[in-house]
């Protein structure tokens, strides 16, 4: 069995392969014309330009914290300077996967494009190719990176804790990739709604230019930030998200390897299943098809769908091969069964496509709540910022409901080792969500390529198609980052609990409950960061879009070119000055409260954090999920019906309501509300990699309360 580990990192590499097939088969597609070329170029040009500067910042972060890293680490029993090497390995996977899957987006765009000349099924081809990218490199990263450490590492280490100290070196990589998971999303969600926001409000509301129209100046900023956003900034969250389940359920496992004297298949088996879900994934991507005329919807929800299924089955075949025939008990908690595990993992899938049908409901077309909205935009502004902010608040139920229920059952069946897995079990088919998800800025900027260089008529009303699908599949997938962010904390969140030898965290203790305050009140101060950074730079791109309309004779006559670099530069500029406190506010916290007031004081910080942070995420994301779809309902067809018979279209005093509320909640669902589950998640990660140097038994604050 000991061989079998072997398999995760060829899995990784396999899946590698895969994307370089599916970035071969893009890249052979034809580009269109030679003005639908220009246009593309400059979209690419500015995305990957933006990622090379924010790359030159983070690599002196990342340089001068594994510093840090390997100092603190020199000695102890379970230590090893070597996490250093592991955090740098886990940032540049991090990097690679969002540079691997930026570069072939932003190739994908104007081929689907073009191929929506043909028909809408090779766009859709085309799009979801491109998006697939995204997602077989995450995994293929994440995979090949932690397979590969185990194995070297666990070779290096010798004696009683040996298996312990591989795991803690391991923290290392989850603890890199979320650090550049957090910049990715703080700085990419700057840079695309400062871009939205300037386009919108002056372009859309001041010129009353239709969307995406070349005349604006903001336009090809704001397709470079649909990239920079959903494709890098969404696989950088998810990245961190699959190693960190992997990670906790792998030291949760722990205590079941030593009852069974060195067992190490429960430690292993987080590493095969997602390796599992990863050939999953690949295999789903196949069933992704539809006919002309066909809901692309329908096709996704196939592929991935069908990708969950045939994995619960899988896991439940992993568990049986090397589970302990048995079932094994740690302390008091359940004594644990294959077949537990196998439950844990479908509680975990089954959470997942819960929440993401939640949020499907409450950010779509048709549906009460975004039909609310749409309805009170006849009264103004104000009535719609209401119900906006209303109905967000209102979705936060029952996700949570959800969450609390998948926690309960997974613990039920087979302890905290149930919750890691269950959180794992939600994360396994990350491939090909995560190719769903990227598919939609590549048919975002697909209809704007196709409005920028004048085609027919049917180009774009299918890539509008496409487009109005990929709105919803990017609703869906926020929601699923954030319900395995909150499954994926909480694992390591005991996993955190055990490494610092926390038995019980009690609430009466005022420290704790310090903590507790400190952690819940992270998530504002965060948001409130990341929100102003959005207002500032808006600002900035507002005042130029206006200048440009002033001073450049003909622009909006269409007889003269906008100065798009200049804008890109506006967005560019001000996501790398702005991202550098919030994100280094998550990493240096959780430091100050673990070494100053120890480890009961940090794990009321955690608890805080993660409550806060995940009620927070699920408001902000949905309330600007439903206030995006509440001005597309003015915009779709003869547009709104309201309840008294009239009708509210484009261009009406509802829809420049509804365009107000859709700028309010572009940071909500693109900036702070996303990053909010990397805030979570990395503050976790941190105090998990701190917690050997703050365990309970060997550390005394240094502020003796």
């Amino acid at each position: 069995m000991d061989q079998l580990i072997y398999a995760v990192p060829a899995v990784g590499v396999l899946s590698l392969l895969f994307a370089f097939w599916k970035a071969s088969w893009v890249s052979k597609q034809e580009a269109g014309t030679d003005e639908m070329k220009e246009i593309g170029r400059r979209i690419q040009e500015g995305a990957m330009a933006f990622l090379a500067r924010e790359y030159k910042v983070l690599a002196i972060f990342v340089v001068v914290v594994a510093g840090l890293l390997a100092a603190a680490n020199m000695s102890g029993d379970t230590q090893s300077p070597l996490i250093a090497v592991a955090f740098i390995l886990g940032a540049i996977a991090s990097g690679l996967a969002g540079y691997f899957g930026m570069k072939v987006a932003t190739n994908a765009n104007v081929r689907t494009t073009h191929a929506a000349k043909t028909g809408l099924s090779p766009a859709l081809q085309v799009a979801f190719s491109g998006g697939a990218v995204m997602g077989m490199s995450v995994v293929g990263l994440a995979i090949l990176g932690l397979g590969g450490l185990y194995i070297l590492f666990s070779g290096m280490f010798s004696g009683d804790n040996a298996l312990l100290t591989t795991l803690n070196v391991m923290t290392g990589f989850s603890m890199g990739a979320s650090s550049i998971a957090l910049f990715a999303r703080v700085g990419g969600g700057i840079y695309t709604k400062a871009a939205d926001v300037g386009a919108d409000l002056v372009g859309k509301v001041e010129a009353g230019l239709p969307e995406d129209d070349p005349r604006n100046p903001a336009v090809i900023a704001d397709n470079v930030g649909d990239n920079v956003g959903d494709v890098a900034g969404m696989g950088a969250d998810l990245f961190e998200s699959f190693v960190g389940a992997i990670i906790g359920a792998m030291v949760l496992s722990l205590g079941f390897a030593a009852v069974k004297d060195g067992d190490l298949n429960p430690v292993i088996l987080p590493l095969l299943i997602a390796a599992a879900g990863t050939v999953c994934s690949m295999i789903g991507t196949f069933a992704v098809k539809t006919k002309e005329g066909g809901n692309p919807q329908h096709a996704l929800d196939t592929g991935a769908f069908g990708a969950a299924g045939v994995m619960a089955l899988v896991t439940f075949g992993l568990a049986k091969w090397l589970w302990p025939v048995a079932g094994t008990q740690v302390g008091s908690g359940p004594v644990v069964l294959w077949w537990h595990v196998g439950a844990a993992t479908v509680i975990g899938l089954a959470v997942g496509v819960a929440i993401g049908l939640i949020t499907s409901y409450y950010c779509s077309m048709g549906k009460g709540p975004v039909d609310s909205i749409a309805e009170q935009s006849k009264t103004g502004t104000a009535t719609n910022i209401i119900a906006g902010l209303g109905v967000g608040m209102q979705s936060t139920a029952l996700p949570i409901v959800m969450i609390c229920v998948g926690v309960v059952a997974a613990d039920a069946v087979a302890g905290l080792y149930g919750v890691a897995i269950a959180a794992l079990g939600m994360l396994s088919t990350t491939g090909i969500q995560l190719a769903v998800d990227a598919y939609g800025p590549i048919a975002d900027n697909a209809g704007g390529i196709a409005e920028m260089s004048h085609q027919e008529e049917v180009v774009r009303e299918r890539t509008d198609k496409l487009d109005a699908v990929g709105n919803t599949t990017a609703a869906i997938g926020k929601g699923f980052a954030i319900g395995s962010a909150a499954m994926t904390a909480l694992a390591l969140f005991a996993a955190f609990m055990q490494q610092s030898g926390i038995a019980v965290i009690d609430v009466s203790s005022p420290l704790v409950m310090a903590g507790l305050f400190i952690g819940g009140m992270m998530p504002f101060l965060f948001s409130s960061m990341a929100m102003k950074a959005v207002g500032a730079a808006a600002m900035e791109m507002i005042e130029e879009v206006r200048r440009q309309f002033r001073e450049i004779d003909g622009l909006l006559e269409g007889t003269a070119a906008p100065d798009t670099a200049k804008c890109v530069d506006i967005s560019t500029s001000a996501a790398l000055k702005k991202m550098m406190v919030p994100g280094g506010m998550a990493i240096v916290t959780p430091v100050v409260v673990g070494f100053c007031f120890g480890p009961e004081a940090l794990g009321g910080v955690l608890a805080g954090v993660l409550v806060s942070g995940v009620l927070m995420a699920i408001f902000m994301s949905n309330a600007g999920g439903a206030w995006d779809n509440a001005k597309k309902t003015f915009e779709s067809g003869d547009g709104f019906k309201f309840e008294d018979g009239s009708m509210g279209s484009k261009g009406s005093d509802a829809h420049a309501a509804s365009v107000v509320g859709d700028t309010v909640g572009d940071p909500f669902k693109d900036t702070a509300g996303p990053s909010l589950n990397i805030l979570v998640k990395l503050m976790t990660v941190v105090a998990l990699v701190i917690a050997p140097l703050i365990a309970s038994d060997v550390f005394t604050p240094f502020l003796n309360f």
